[in-house]
């Protein structure tokens, strides 16, 4: 029965997988037509398809960054303890930042001057979104909950866990690493394919939700909690389609991860 269980687990996790992989083909699908339709942008429709693709790859398989220090190290990965496994996380977080830097550092510095210049006004109108995908979340966690009595995700028990282990670390790792990452990959390079900018916000909510969810999940119901982690996805599409600049929806992310981070650590010393 625990057998039939766990392969039930990884069907749903291979058909959220596929159905991911569909909604990203229809993507390139959408930048092709464009394509077609405007010839003489093609060779640029071309590259920036390649170079989001190529960085959605690099981004989903970057965990094996971490062979480097536990092949150098001879470190024994069944043994790992949590504190291991945040320096593990924050060494191949630091070399995806290094890449997405180089691939992005063009846009990256025009964004941010374009930030500096209105920040206030940016910041307003990400703190007003955030407040609405805050809301929503917090709602369709209690329910999750309360009504479908789906306990918490267990990707958020995973982070908890580290927190405990090295909380200084994780400020630096889950509080502005992550956040960096995870804008340029779900935000950037979707808007930089997608012009509509509701296509741009199911598939920022999808894959943002998807790859917070796929690959925890111990339980059926942990696949709900798609929902809030793709509702504070979508919040952070909406800023930087409003502001047209990543480093808008950059900053909210930081602010909410560091939030959490500061509260179990405040929580976790008051016990």
């Amino acid at each position: 029965m625990q057998h039939f269980y766990y392969s039930l687990l990884l069907l749903i996790d291979i058909i959220i997988l596929h159905f991911i992989s569909t909604c990203f083909l229809f993507l390139i699908f959408c930048g092709i037509l464009i394509m077609v339709i405007n010839l003489e942008k093609l060779e640029k429709k071309v590259l920036i398809i390649l170079k989001s693709l190529a960085v959605l790859f690099i981004f989903w398989y970057s965990s094996y960054f971490r062979l480097i220090p536990i092949k150098l190290f001879k470190l024994d990965v069944t043994h790992l303890s949590f504190s291991m496994k945040v320096i593990l996380s924050t060494f191949s977080n630091i070399i995806l930042v290094f890449i997405l830097f180089f691939l992005y550092r063009k846009d990256l510095k025009k964004d941010l001057k374009k930030f500096l210049k209105n920040k206030a006004e940016y910041l307003d109108i990400g703190l007003v979104w955030w407040m609405v995908g805050l809301f929503i979340m917090v709602v369709s966690n209690f329910i999750l909950n309360n009504v479908f009595k789906a306990g918490g995700a267990n990707n958020e028990e995973v982070v908890q866990k580290m927190i405990k282990s090295l909380p200084l670390l994780m400020i630096v790792d889950a509080g502005i690493i992550a956040p960096f990452i995870e804008e340029i990959v779900f935000r950037k390079t979707i808007k930089d394919v997608c012009s509509n900018k509701w296509i741009f916000y199911i598939l920022s909510f999808i894959l943002f939700g998807g790859a917070h969810v796929i690959g925890s999940a111990t339980v059926i119901t942990d696949y709900l909690y798609i929902i809030p982690y793709g509702v504070l996805g979508l919040v952070f599409a909406v800023m930087y389609q409003k502001t047209e600049t990543i480093f808008t929806s950059m900053s909210m992310h930081m602010f909410h991860n560091l939030i959490l981070i500061f509260l179990s650590i405040i929580t976790g010393f008051l016990r």
